[in-house]
């Protein structure tokens, strides 16, 4: 996808500080993702705390993030780094669009962005770790992202396309949008109410997210090029929850949708209609 460069004075980016720089924070593996989602799935564990945990038997505590952060050195560090940055940009450059369009532009607030360098972090939701995979936090409204994950993105679907890696981006921005509607108020509501649906009103909302980042990439089609849909696809399908968890967890218990589910999401969203990702969260 030929996506502009970024612009610092368009986005919000910094580190969750540490030794390490973006990208080098240390090898962290899908065997710690594995985990926290297995805990998840089965125990009822939260993912955030499960990684964090196991990390920390290995790398100690969390760091404290630096103060005025240098966000072009961060964005030009390395090629997954600027990758990020740039989808950052089209990503608020396109929703403030949208949102203007629809005339709620006063609702539009960008999301901040911030690399995984330290191996545990604190983050609005609790503490956070590299080996847990990219995350939105909608508590401080941040997206959080440790760029090894891509090379494990990468083993898992099979291709080292760009656009799988601007899917993961943009499907995390989906759950900002998610909160700056009122739609993961909702969400959440409806799960205290019903807890024995807590897990499909999530698989909604993840799928949801992966409409909405079809989305992203269906307004700028201009800049799609021959094979991303396809890594799109192999991308939402490599971490769909059957294919992820191997059968060992039934389907009830799935809280981020089948491979299936979750490419046709994105392939709804691909024709460019944000009210099409409505079906995913609609209680009526």
């Amino acid at each position: 996808m030929r996506l502009n460069p970024f612009d610092t004075s368009k986005i919000d980016v910094g580190t969750t500080g540490g030794r390490g720089g973006v990208g080098k924070a240390g090898g962290i593996g899908c065997g710690t993702i594995i985990l926290a989602a297995l805990g998840y799935f089965v125990f009822g564990l939260d993912p955030m705390q499960t990684a964090a945990t196991v990390e920390s038997v290995q790398q100690g505590s969390a760091e404290q993030v630096p103060q005025n952060e240098d966000e072009q050195a961060i964005c030009s560090s390395n090629a997954y780094a600027t990758e990020t940055c740039n989808a950052l940009t089209s990503l608020n450059d396109t929703w403030a669009r949208v949102f203007r369009e629809q005339g709620l532009g006063d609702r539009f607030r960008q999301p901040g962005l911030r690399f995984a360098t330290a191996n545990q972090f604190q983050t609005g939701c609790g503490t956070g770790s590299v080996g847990m995979g990219p995350f939105y936090c909608p508590a401080d409204q941040r997206i959080y992202i440790d760029v090894n994950f891509y090379d494990q993105l990468a083993q898992m679907s099979g291709n080292r396309g760009d656009f799988a890696r601007y899917y993961v981006v943009a499907h995390e921005y989906g759950h900002h949008i998610q909160t700056i509607t009122g739609i993961s108020g909702q969400i959440a509501s409806a799960q205290q109410q019903n807890p024995r649906a807590a897990n499909q009103l999530q698989v909604r909302m993840e799928l949801q997210a992966d409409c909405y980042a079809g989305v992203w990439a269906g307004k700028n089609r201009n800049l799609i090029e021959p094979g991303d849909i396809e890594e799109g696809m192999q991308a939402a399908a490599a971490i769909g929850d059957d294919r992820l968890t191997g059968g060992r967890v039934s389907s009830e218990n799935f809280t981020h949708g089948t491979s299936a589910q979750r490419s046709e999401a994105l392939r709804a969203g691909l024709r460019g209609d944000d009210s099409v990702c409505d079906q995913y969260t609609n209680m009526g």
